[in-house]
């Protein structure tokens, strides 16, 4: 008999305490927490064309240089606000930049409508 006693006393806290904290917890959360929309439908936008890039003829560039670009595709798929980020020539950049404003692309979609959506894009320059 002791040991049943001692043991549910024992227990108990374990019972009791969780369901507290755990109440207390979710009230504080929902009250600090704004509620944000959630959507399972969005799908990247994909490069459809990229024209080749013609360089300057003083680029001298090692195989496999990579530039970095910030971008916004716009619902019809053409790129906005096109701007490197990194690369290895910044002679090169403006080259770069302006054969990506020739890119195009599908468009990212939210529930199958298309939408406008910023990107990073790297292009790789292959010798």
């Amino acid at each position: 008999m002791r040991r049943i006693l001692i043991a549910s006393v024992l227990l108990s806290p374990l019972f009791f305490t969780p369901s507290a904290v755990a109440s207390q917890t979710a009230t504080e959360a929902a009250a600090s927490t704004p509620v944000r929309p959630i959507s399972t439908g969005v799908k990247q936008a994909r490069v459809l064309y990229s024209p080749n890039i013609d360089l300057p003829a003083s680029a001298n560039l090692p195989n496999d240089t990579e530039f970095v670009l910030k971008l916004n595709v716009d619902e019809n798929g053409k790129p906005q606000d096109v701007e490197v980020v990194k690369s290895l020539n910044p002679d090169v950049d403006a080259s770069v930049a302006a054969a990506v404003r020739q890119f195009r692309f599908r468009p990212a979609t939210l529930d199958k409508q298309p939408i406008a959506t910023d990107m990073t894009l790297t292009v790789v320059m292959e010798r």
